[in-house]
């Protein structure tokens, strides 16, 4: 019979791989993860860029413009959620194949559309089958790799929204000045036909298969604030978890969240154009934003990993907020650039501190479905954000009102943070 191995604690566990001479491959997991997030973030981001070319081609109030977008957003909490349920049955890896398809695929016929119909089909629909779930499925994949460094690898991860958003938005806006929205379109169907099907080839599922380990013990969660050591004890299911108070707080912080992220990656763009900045220097201020998310997410995920969850989720959520106030005064490009710093360090910090805790709470056996499912929450942040903003325009011409809303939301946001305990809070 063979000998049972001692379980390592985690300082064997870091000289058992170091032993093995290779990477651990959580890492590589990782790496893949933030490269499949660039992509699908970065063109999601990017329709900001395409707002007034499809609001002159066509006559569409912004309002009208704005509903794709939304629709595109409602669509894809349901696209969440499946996606959440296939990543647990299927594997990451024929789950990512399916969504570069048909994300290239959408964006090529949406570079054809003339009605607005078929907007909502190519992009709308298709595109929220594509890329809907993206979330879901790379943070749901880098979580069970991880327990001590969970919130960094999860941060490493989650700068994928900013590098994309750096990259794709001031791309497709030089598309778009060069040639035109259509051109654009095309080109960035083809980037994710290219880019994102042979990246997916090498993602595994979780730690055990090929005999990868992972990182080490759990640590804390630190939603408590106290010194008491706490681990996950056990994996919850769906229906457990939602009977918490703690993922309906989850789910409240996404939405608000959700709604001031989209509101301004939607509308800031035109926002800038209509005090009369260019549109490729306007664009700029979507780069600013991801440009300051990449170190702000990572330095967060390490505190987060220190000191715990609750403390840097807070101070985050309550940088958005004097962003967004900030942004109702701005008149030129100094200020839009001040207001893309900081609201880029708040937006680029509070994702890691709230997306680890929910593996913390929740254990990872069951994790994309219950991370599908708090994605309703982000999914409906997302698509009330950008109409409602371009709603209020319609009817007040002016932005103001809505940025106010937006920055009420994360105060919300900051009190629902502080409202977390660990490891949870029956309801």
């Amino acid at each position: 019979m063979k000998p049972q191995q001692p379980q390592l604690n985690s300082n064997q566990t870091s000289s058992h791989s170091s032993s093995r001479g290779h990477l651990f491959y959580g890492w590589v997991v990782v790496a893949s993860c933030l490269f499949i997030s660039l992509v699908f973030f970065g063109i999601r981001y990017s329709f900001g860029v395409f707002f007034r070319p499809l609001e002159a081609e066509f006559g569409w109030s912004r309002a009208m413009v704005s509903s794709v977008f939304a629709v595109y957003m409602v669509l894809g909490i349901f696209f969440a959620m499946v996606g959440g349920w296939a990543l647990d049955h299927y594997g990451p890896k024929l789950v990512v194949i399916i969504m570069g398809i048909v994300t290239g695929t959408s964006l090529f016929l949406t570079s054809h559309v003339s009605y607005m119909w078929q907007l909502y089909l190519a992009y709308s629909f298709l595109l929220a089958l594509g890329t809907g779930a993206t979330y879901t499925v790379v943070m749901s994949t880098g979580s069970p790799w991880f327990h001590r460094k969970r919130a960094t690898a999860l941060a490493i991860i989650g700068t994928g929204a900013g590098l994309g958003t750096l990259i794709m938005a001031p791309l497709a806006a030089k598309l778009i000045y060069t040639y035109d929205w259509r051109t654009s379109f095309l080109a960035l169907a083809i980037f994710a036909w290219a880019l994102v099907i042979p990246v997916s080839l090498i993602i595994k599922k979780g730690p055990g298969e090929g005999g990868d380990m992972l990182d080490s013990i759990p640590i804390q969660s630190g939603f408590n604030n106290n010194a008491k050591s706490r681990t996950e004890s056990r994996d919850f299911s769906l229906a457990e978890a939602v009977k918490t108070r703690s993922f309906w707080l989850i789910f409240s912080i996404w939405f608000a969240y959700s709604f001031c992220v989209h509101l301004v990656m939607t509308h800031v763009v035109p926002r800038a154009q209509d005090i009369g900045i260019p549109p490729v220097q306007a664009a700029t201020i979507l780069s600013v934003v991801g440009i300051m998310l990449v170190p702000s997410r990572v330095l967060v995920g390490v505190v987060s990993d220190r000191i715990g969850r609750k403390a840097p989720g807070i101070v985050c959520a309550l940088l958005q907020s004097v962003a967004l106030l900030w942004l109702i005064g701005c008149t030129n490009m100094w200020m839009f650039y001040l207001f893309a710093i900081f609201y880029g360090i708040g937006y680029g910090g509070i994702d890691p501190p709230i997306v680890a805790t929910v593996g913390d709470i929740f254990g990872v056996r069951r994790l994309g479905t219950i991370m599908g499912t708090l994605m309703v929450g982000w999914g409906l942040g997302a698509a009330v954000g950008p109409y409602v903003t371009g709603l209020v325009f319609d009817l007040s011409n002016s932005y103001s009102m809505a940025f106010l809303l937006g920055a009420m939301l994360m105060i919300m946001a900051a009190v629902f943070i502080y409202w977390l305990k660990a490891p949870i809070g029956r309801l």
